[in-house]
């Protein structure tokens, strides 16, 4: 990589922070959602530069995964604080940023999973699989949210989501699950947050997308002993538009008797009452 093309992508991750600083989950009127005030309005992304081949941040290329891998168990936690081992096939979080928690005084202890969230970046439609691409949208939102105020005053921590799904079916390492997550107001208690790049109110997850969000989420079910009652997405718990409509109808189906999700999950019966 060109050092010129690293500068044009720090510089464009940099000066899009104004206007990305309501990046995420949309809140309805008269809720809150991933600690925006109700009713902001929606910011678009500009879209992203053609990086082909590799990362594109930090001036440094690495390759691509060609198999997202079976997602093993992540295993006991590491003695290192703030260190968690991760899932096989995830994309670690040095992949895409160099940065550590922007403000490691300010960050709670997950001290345990007991539920999972879903959402979606609620922004721009977001179609690409290249990795430089991908990789420069999750550094985009951790930008943004560390920007952000915080509900008790300062700023956010650090990017609010423990994982992230991108239309080719990758999963990117976000905020270590040593953390609480900043991703569902007053509900980030012992809750994993998942999240799928793209606007669902506007398009429609890929069909890797939606695969892997089943494998994916049905491996960390196994692993913290989620049951399919305690997977949620974000306006379930939160009056928001998000994970958009055409995510959330994914989610209602998955979850259902005989749904993707359910079958993964060893739950062939589902969760009923959905959506």
């Amino acid at each position: 990589m060109s050092v010129e093309l690293s500068r044009r992508l720090l510089l464009q991750a940099g000066g899009a922070l104004g206007l990305l600083y309501l990046t995420g989950c949309k809140a309805k009127p008269g809720g809150g959602g991933d600690g925006l005030v109700a009713g902001d309005p929606e910011i678009p992304w500009p879209e992203l530069p053609s990086v082909p081949g590799g990362r594109a941040v930090r001036g440094t290329y690495y390759p691509a995964p060609t198999e997202p891998g079976p997602f093993a168990p992540a295993g006991p936690v590491s003695p290192v604080p703030g260190v968690v081992p991760l899932p096989t096939g995830v994309i670690p979080r040095r992949e895409w940023t160099r940065a550590g928690v922007a403000r490691p005084g300010s960050i709670n202890a997950m001290n345990g999973i007991s539920r999972l969230t879903v959402h979606h970046d609620g922004m721009n439609v977001f179609t690409s699989t290249g990795y430089g691409q991908c990789a420069a949208r999750v550094e985009q939102i951790r930008l943004s949210h560390i920007s952000r105020n915080a509900k008790g005053g300062g700023k956010w921590a650090d990017i609010g989501y423990h994982y992230i799904i991108d239309a080719g079916g990758r999963v990117w390492e976000g905020r270590s699950t040593a953390y609480q997550g900043a991703h569902v107001q007053d509900k980030n208690e012992h809750n994993l947050g998942v999240l799928c790049m793209g606007n669902f109110e506007q398009q429609s997850p890929t069909s890797a997308q939606m695969a892997q969000l089943d494998r994916f989420i049905a491996s960390q079910m196994r692993q913290y002993n989620i049951p399919l009652s305690r997977v949620y997405t974000h306006r379930e718990l939160n009056p928001t538009e998000c994970p958009g409509r055409n995510l959330q109808q994914y989610m209602v189906r998955t979850r259902s008797r005989g749904g993707g999700l359910a079958l993964a999950a060893g739950e062939p019966n589902g969760v009923r009452g959905l959506g």
